[in-house]
């Protein structure tokens, strides 16, 4: 069996941490059995790499070794891509198909992105690992396969089952061995190590001096929170690369190439988060209108009042300052040339079916609410019986009227004629 290092060395895989050198290791134990492996970690720490190494240590080295990206293939043709399909079996079907599944048949299937499979293929998965089994596309003849599959995902597995997006029975047959790659950020000694050696391969590809970082530039890269990993990482090599003249690179200039530096780390806002800001809100919302709504409350009160008493002096300064406080806002963004005048009860008093305040030919406001139908019963005769009282204690002179009751002239000539007075 080969050493760790000498495995790393084989395929590529720079660094000395000591979980990823665990991750090798169990890569190397399990490479001669035909357990299925499920490799998990960050997107862009170099998950790839293990599904060789298993496949090149295993007895089925000298099979296929195919490689599929589950996140890539539509939803619609990922049965037919991985089980194959009969003619016909679908619009476009000139030909039978073998999919990767009886292709690489002795070999390995590397599943990348596994968890973005559909829910209808997780189950034509189950059932090839548990007896190597599937079925094409638009048959009906079980055919067998013999392959080793290793998968990978950057999702959080359990989240994902709990959501209903990933079956646990399937998850557990994938993960008999889980491999996990720890982020490059947690490989804080190995951050260097990677660095030089992307400059020195960009160095020879655009033949040219290769970059050196200075000790401040190396800190910042060390401190820095790398939210793309590896694949980050040298792609900013890269960028230097092509773009500095000065072949020594300073903290200053590779500031520039880093996102978010002011934090060190990526502005990420949960789920929980969004939730919990998006109730904050509603209830605030909730809390206008449930205040709105006390307003027009105590209008409607000092309405009532105003019908039933005749003393209508204090009930007429109250509703005013009611007035006042519901249009304060209102009258800031009308900006008229001359300050608005507060509405006084005869303009807003205006008598069931609704409670309004009438629109006069200068009036600037206008508002209205629907009452209960019990209470608009009620207020309706009441306000009949307190008009045919006025009139007849004043001998039908609407405008005598019209001040006991507390409304315009105008106002009481429009009830007359509605109900028929």
């Amino acid at each position: 069996m080969e050493s760790i290092q000498a495995i790393k060395q084989r395929f590529g895989i720079i660094g000395n941490d000591p979980k990823l050198n665990r991750a090798v290791e169990k890569a190397i134990q399990v490479a001669p059995t035909d357990i299925s492996v499920l490799v998990t970690g960050e997107s862009g720490v170099g998950k790839e790499s293990i599904p060789k190494i298993i496949h090149s240590l295993s007895h089925r080295k000298h099979g296929k070794y195919i490689a599929v990206n589950c996140g890539a293939i539509p939803e619609g043709t990922i049965d037919s891509e991985l089980f194959g399909h009969e003619k016909g079996a679908f619009t476009g079907a000139t030909q039978t198909r073998n999919g990767y599944f009886e292709v690489a048949d002795g070999g390995t299937i590397f599943l990348d992105e596994v968890g973005e499979l559909p829910l209808t293929t997780q189950v034509r998965l189950l059932r090839v690992l548990e007896n190597g089994e599937f079925i094409k596309v638009g048959s009906s003849k079980v055919q067998k396969t013999d392959v080793r599959i290793v998968a990978a995902t950057n999702v959080n597995m359990f989240d994902a089952i709990k959501k209903g997006k990933f079956r646990e029975d399937l998850y557990y047959r994938l993960s008999t061995v889980e491999i996990l790659l720890p982020p490059l950020r947690d490989r804080k000694e190995d951050i260097h190590l990677l660095f030089r050696k992307f400059a020195s391969d960009f160095a020879t590809k655009y033949k040219m001096p290769t970059i050196r970082l200075s000790e401040d530039a190396v800190t910042l890269l060390e401190k820095y929170h790398w939210s793309g990993n590896i694949r980050q990482l040298r792609n900013i090599a890269e960028q230097i690369s092509v773009l500095e003249q000065n072949r020594t690179i300073a903290g200053t200039t590779l500031h520039g190439y880093l996102p978010n530096i002011g934090s060190n780390l990526p502005a990420v806002i949960s789920a929980d988060k969004k939730e919990s800001d998006f109730s904050n809100e509603r209830e605030i919302l909730y809390k206008v209108l449930f205040d709105m709504k006390s307003d027009l409350n105590d209008l409607k009160k000092l309405t009532m009042e105003l019908m039933q008493s005749g003393n209508t002096q204090q009930v007429q300064k109250d509703n005013e300052r009611l007035i006042q406080k519901i249009y304060q806002e209102k009258e800031e963004e009308m900006h008229f040339e001359e300050p608005p005048r507060p509405a006084t009860t005869s303009e807003v008093l205006e008598i069931p079916p609704q409670i309004a305040i009438p629109q006069q030919e200068d009036d600037k406001y206008h508002f209205a609410e629907e009452i209960e139908e019990e209470e608009t019963l009620s207020l309706h005769d009441k306000e009949l019986e307190l008009i045919k009282k006025s009139l007849e204690r004043h001998r039908g002179k609407r405008k005598a009227a019209a001040e006991e009751l507390g409304i315009s002239e105008r106002t009481l000539y429009r009830k007359i004629k509605q109900y028929d007075l």
